[in-house]
């Protein structure tokens, strides 16, 4: 018996129509004569959905018992019994109560698919096991309810049924997917617009790489070995010239043509310090690539071509895009170039595209000298030019074109000494001026094979050749060192010219600048260290890299700044000549340490200057809102104490009411006056314990009318991390604040839920609201939004909630309450080794 095709609806988040989508599949194969039932459906009281079901058969339920309450479950048996061609099960990750046949729904679809039944099923993105994690972190929700990735994977057909959150919001707040009670929650919970978003985004990168499995499998099964890009991934190889951004832009247009398209930038430097890119350049050509939603990448190789080839591989790109070379035509017989040999050894399965730009065949500018030293494969070259290329031009002379004149034979030593010169500098070409000059007296000069020179005149000849040629090559050493060390100096005050740029500028941390060192130099950690005397212990102040020196004696290259402070490199011994650059690193990096210091000496000076302006503040406030109440309470006591009135006893308890009102005013304006002095001078001392949130809640409300609050506060939260007392004053400021500005006959919301290692506590008031730009202001003291008479105080409620929020390490922000109003997020983390036992949404969005 064949068994049975599963076709599974998969969705971002629920309400996205994963179940109205499958009972249109439903009619449409019944139309088609096709015997098709509702095995297991929940369509949740929404009337469009039950419209859906009108006309489908449906296989009546079983009923279980578990702790004395009745649930219904899919009656597998039954459908087996009945043994349709098509059913519909929906929510296939949904857990069975126990005491039914299997533990999990996804298993129930199993059996059916084995007894040839053909099914279609539901399911969300969250509910796949291998994306719990990434959900939690996005949601704050732990999704119990889970199905094997396996499972989904081995379904004949899957269709992602899209909605854009914006879309998806509009239907809840229209009550089409949750009762009107429970929309607001949902809104300023799970159905973020942020959640939303990246739940589809989810969604579509796991389709997306399904359909490749799709792929794979149907290029293995028909031997298709032509590769098809489905998705891109493209290398861009930068020299740090300016035609950088170019190849940079056209890689992100190649990349946006395919699905999925990715552009990882890739620079190349040498092993053995400084390179010829400019770090200017290349910073621009980093944020450019980075501003288009790529990679920018630094990579050591000595082998240019070899090493971009290996990055490229090693990525599993598919394309590499390279500029046309800047050399000149020329320039070609020393080598094929960058391009040309990526483009040979690339192979089949990567393409390479050449990009022309403005600088092609312009040169390639000076190159990058290392101290006066050629590097070891131009002097191998010179040697060989020097010590062989003689041998070889004898052979040729000797064979080939013989008796071209002693004069001519010169000439042609002459040029092979100068070649070696401009390779591998002095001394090959000497060498190739004594090789030279020894062959030709043993060939060209009478009597030949002999050292001996007949003819005076041949050995003027002789010697003046070996003079011009070790002068012309003194001339061509000295001026191909000289421009070697021209480059060096060139890159070098380019190096550091942007680096005291971005210093002055304030652009680069210190971390910032340690990594410029390591990436330059080509090392493998870098270190600032201080010590406050000669005996006191090295301390790091700063550090990039794996394994950073502790001390100065186990760096390989150590730089002192001053008499206690010292940079310290790990990897490989520089050269002395590459000291002067690191010099001044160090010393560069010595200011930007000293300047972040400065920095938090000037925002403590800050914070002192704030102080004094509440307390200026202070004292306008105390003026006015302090000596209102006391000048009622005053009068109320003046009152009783004169003897030319007979107080009735309902006066005098409406006088002692009076009294008893204004110094309560005076009480809560005194505490609030002295919380913000506590939080402005940093004595605040928070007692940081497990709390439950549902015992500090309540005793928060004392202050406001019974009638006024409704509170949400589920059994189930996780205990919290803070401070029990600071939080309830937190609480109980806020929660005046929202009962002061709801509209009369208007209860505030007080409810709580989890997400992730927080607990949030959101007031939600129906009053007059607060623009966005104003959010931020109302936290701050001595603000009241529009300078609003309502109510007494002198605007430090928010202000001190927030400051004794964040001394217990939560947050305290304002949003926009759905439908008008405003609502105040109280987030506290929770408890260490505590987690949501079961996660916070509304029954139905974990369907």
């Amino acid at each position: 018996m064949a068994r049975g095709k599963l076709r599974i609806y998969l969705g971002a988040a629920p309400g996205v129509g994963k179940t109205y989508a499958m009972l249109s599949e439903a009619h449409r194969r019944v139309e088609r004569g096709t015997d098709c039932v509702v095995a297991f459906l929940e369509h949740h009281r929404r009337p469009r959905t039950e419209v859906m079901l009108r006309g489908l058969e449906q296989v009546p339920r079983k009923e279980i018992e578990y702790r004395d309450s009745t649930f219904t479950e899919m009656d597998v048996d039954a459908v087996l019994a009945r043994r349709p061609q098509v059913a519909l099960v929906d929510e296939l990750a949904h857990t069975n109560v126990p005491g039914s046949r299997n533990a999990k729904r996804w298993q129930d679809v199993e059996e059916l698919l084995a007894a040839g039944i053909d099914v279609i099923s539901t399911v969300n993105i969250q509910h796949l096991e291998s994306l719990g994690d990434v959900v939690e972190s996005i949601t704050g929700v732990r999704q119990r309810e889970t199905v094997p990735d396996e499972v989904v994977r081995r379904a004949d057909q899957i269709e992602l049924v899209d909605m854009s959150p914006e879309a998806l919001r509009r239907r809840m707040a229209h009550g089409n997917i949750y009762k009107p009670d429970k929309v607001d929650a949902a809104l300023s919970n799970y159905f973020r617009p942020g959640n939303l978003t990246a739940l589809r985004e989810l969604a579509l990168l796991w389709v997306a790489d399904r359909v490749d499995e799709y792929l794979n499998e149907y290029r293995s099964e028909h031997r298709v070995s032509k590769i098809w890009g489905s998705r891109e991934r493209i290398v861009v190889g930068l020299t740090g010239g300016p035609e950088g951004r170019t190849l940079i832009r056209r890689a992100a247009r190649l990349a946006e043509k395919g699905a999925g398209g990715e552009v990882l930038a890739v620079y190349i430097s040498r092993s053995d310090g400084l390179t010829s890119a400019s770090p200017k350049e290349l910073a621009v050509q980093r944020k450019l690539v980075e501003d288009l939603g790529g990679t920018f990448h630094h990579v050591v190789g000595d082998d240019i071509p070899a090493a971009l080839l290996d990055f490229a591989r090693g990525v599993n790109a598919t394309q590499i895009v390279l500029g046309v070379s800047r050399r000149r035509s020329w320039q070609y017989v020393l080598g094929p170039g960058v391009g040309a040999t990526v483009a040979v050894e690339s192979g089949p399965d990567l393409d390479v595209h050449l990009i022309t730009h403005d600088e092609a065949g312009k040169g390639r500018g000076l190159p990058v000298a290392r101290g006066g030293r050629l590097g070891r494969s131009r002097v191998l070259w010179g040697w060989a030019v020097g010590v062989l290329g003689p041998a070889v031009l004898i052979w040729l002379l000797t064979s080939a074109v013989p008796d071209v004149g002693l004069a001519n034979d010169m000439l042609l030593f002459l040029t092979l000494t100068v070649a070696a010169a401009l390779l591998g500098g002095l001394s090959p070409a000497l060498a190739s001026a004594v090789v030279g000059s020894l062959l030709l007296n043993w060939y060209f000069t009478p009597p030949v094979h002999t050292l001996t020179i007949a003819d005076p005149k041949n050995i003027v000849a002789i010697a003046i050749f070996v003079g011009v040629a070790v002068s012309v090559a003194s001339v061509v050493d000295l001026a191909a060192r000289r421009t070697h060390q021209a480059a060096r100096l060139r890159a070098e005050s380019e190096i550091l010219s942007f680096l005291a740029g971005n210093v002055l500028r304030g652009e680069t941390s210190l971390e910032e600048l340690l990594e410029r060192v390591r990436e330059t130099f080509g090392m493998e950690s870098v270190a600032l260290l201080e010590r406050t005397g000669e005996t006191a212990p090295w301390t790091c102040a700063g550090s990039v890299g794996p394994r950073p020196a502790k001390v100065p004696e186990d760096a390989d290259v150590d730089v002192p700044v001053g008499d206690h402070m010292a940079l310290s490199l790990r990897g490989r011994v520089l050269p002395a000549a590459d000291r002067r650059v690191l010099a001044a690193f160090a010393a560069q990096a010595a200011v930007v340490l000293d300047r972040q210091r400065l920095q938090r000496e000037a925002d403590r000076a800050k914070e002192l200057a704030e102080g004094n302006r509440i307390r200026t503040a202070l004292l306008a406030a105390v003026s006015h809102d302090l000596r209102t109440p006391l000048a009622g309470i005053k009068a109320a006591v003046t009152s009783l104490r004169s003897d030319d009135v007979e107080w009735s006893e309902q006066d005098r308890a409406e006088l002692l009411q009076a009294i008893e009102e204004g110094a309560d005013r005076l009480d809560h304006l005194v505490g609030n006056l002295l919380d913000m002095s506590r939080l402005q001078t940093g004595t605040v001392t928070p007692i940081i314990r497990e709390t439950d949130l549902d015992e500090v809640v309540p005793m928060a409300l004392g202050g406001v009318p019974e009638d006024s609050v409704d509170l949400d506060i589920p059994e189930t939260l996780p205990m919290v991390w803070v401070d029990r007392g600071l939080l309830e004053r937190a609480v109980a400021n806020v929660v005046e604040n929202a009962v002061k500005y709801s509209p009369p006959g208007e209860r505030v919301l007080v409810s709580a839920s989890a997400l992730a290692d927080w607990v949030e506590l959101r007031v939600v008031d129906r009053g007059p609201g607060v623009p966005d730009e104003a959010k931020d202001r109302i936290f701050e003291p001595f603000q009241r939004y529009g300078d609003s008479p309502r109510g007494n105080g002198v605007g430090l409620g928010l202000a001190v909630a927030r400051g004794f929020t964040e001394a217990t390490g939560g947050t305290l922000h304002a949003e926009d309450t759905p439908g008008g109003g405003l609502t105040m997020v109280l987030a506290v983390p929770t408890a260490p080794a505590r987690r949501p036992e079961q996660p916070d949404l509304p029954a139905t969005a974990a369907r």
